[in-house]
């Protein structure tokens, strides 16, 4: 079944919610957890399920992305038929760029076609989560599905942000309504709703004639969890794959993060520091890959009065040096340097970003390539950093990419 299998990665979101971190970037390949980008949780399940034949359909601010993909992920070899080819928008279908997700896989139906693949598995490439797709794939064969849906349950208090379905005792679909006002619990948790994880796996031939339906359609808005599923359950096997109930190969930690905003993105990389995370990087037998640029060991090291550099509970990627300084639950990315005298609490530092002496940071996300200099404070004085920077409602602050800290 693997190998009738195409899988389609939809990397092309804007990630407005992620401001200033998307700025320069899609959502995909925002860094995250000290040596990653968002796109390679995927990826690496889609390595470790066996699937060998991968599109990644891009669109917004897509270089750091494609880059990215070059570097880190030209790992198939074409002439055995394997392949993670990344397609950019090309307006094939009218003059629009991608009006939806369901309008993004129809613009490269004749990708679908060429490749004469029995199933369609269908990815998001901006989450944090270890999948089994194989298990998936199973799900969907011994249902004798037409399409089939992961979901997992989720609080009731956050069901609204999603495509929300009810299930009978076959698994099959009977409601799904993409984040409703009104939410219907779970028959065997009050508490929890049955949440749409945004993967699907389609026979081919329906996905190709019902993205041509929906195309003709003025009144669609093009989106699979709008417009296709909730028609699809009333004249087709619709079914429902239980994310973490159904193992396959992977360890059941239901670790799952719809990273959109800088509130869930900043918590899901506290996440990492817990004793015991939800997810762990650790795992020998599904390691998450990424590009790995060749950088000396981390490293603490005495500042120049002989203080040492102290680290507590953090993340260190290869190149960082603490020089006579202070991290705390923090996660540092490659070539960072943190200068004598500085304090670093519940932070995330990326790629070359040089801390100078006496600096404090607190609750800070600081993007690449920025020069903070002696004596800077921020995530203290939050008026004073709203007026430079973006702070959230929680008060996270965040410092966008190449930052100057002159005049």
């Amino acid at each position: 079944m693997i190998n009738k299998t195409l899988t389609i990665v939809l990397a092309g979101g804007e990630g407005s919610r992620l401001q200033p971190l998307t700025r320069l970037r899609a959502k995909p390949s925002v860094p995250f957890g000290g040596k990653y980008r968002i796109i390679d949780f995927t990826l690496s399940n889609c390595l470790h399920s066996g699937l060998r034949r991968i599109l990644v359909l891009t669109q917004y601010k897509s270089h750091s992305l494609q880059k990215h993909l070059r570097d880190g992920w030209s790992i198939f070899n074409p002439e055995l038929g394997e392949y993670i080819t990344p397609v950019p928008a090309q307006m094939r279908h009218g003059n629009k760029w991608y009006q939806g997700t369901a309008d993004a896989i129809h613009q490269n139906n004749y990708l679908i076609e060429r490749s004469d693949a029995e199933y369609t598995l269908i990815l998001s490439g901006d989450h944090i989560y270890r999948m089994d797709y194989a298990a998936m794939l199973e799900t969907h064969k011994s249902l004798n599905a037409d399409v089939t849906v992961a979901c997992m349950k989720v609080p009731l208090k956050e069901a609204h942000q999603f495509g929300i379905m009810t299930t009978d005792e076959n698994q099959k679909i009977v409601q799904f309504e993409e984040k409703p006002e009104v939410v219907t619990p779970c028959i065997d948790n009050p508490d929890s709703a049955l949440a749409s994880m945004g993967i699907y796996v389609f026979s081919t031939r329906l996905l190709l004639d019902e993205l041509e339906k929906d195309s003709e359609d003025e009144t669609s808005s093009h989106d699979f969890g709008k417009d296709i599923l909730p028609k699809l359950i009333h004249s087709h096997n619709v079914c429902a794959h239980y994310f973490g109930e159904t193992r396959g190969r992977v360890s059941a930690d239901k670790y799952w993060r719809d990273v959109g905003t800088i509130e869930s993105y900043y918590q899901a990389n506290m996440d990492l520091l817990e004793s015991m995370p939800s997810l762990d990087l650790y795992q020998t037998d599904w390691p998450v890959r990424s590009y790995q640029s060749q950088t000396p060991p981390a490293r603490a090291v005495p500042g120049s009065s002989g203080t040492e550099g102290v680290f507590i509970n953090s993340i260190l990627s290869g190149g960082t040096i603490i020089s006579g300084s202070n991290v705390a639950h923090s996660i540092l990315f490659q070539n960072v340097y943190i200068d004598e005298n500085s304090i670093i609490e519940d932070s995330v530092l990326f790629d070359n970003v040089k801390v100078g002496k006496n600096v404090k940071l607190y609750k800070c996300i600081i993007d690449k390539h920025v020069s903070i200099p002696d004596g800077e404070e921020i995530g203290f004085d939050l008026e004073k950093d709203r007026q430079r920077f973006t702070v959230t409602d929680n008060n996270i602050v965040v410092v966008p990419q190449g930052y100057s800290f002159e005049g």
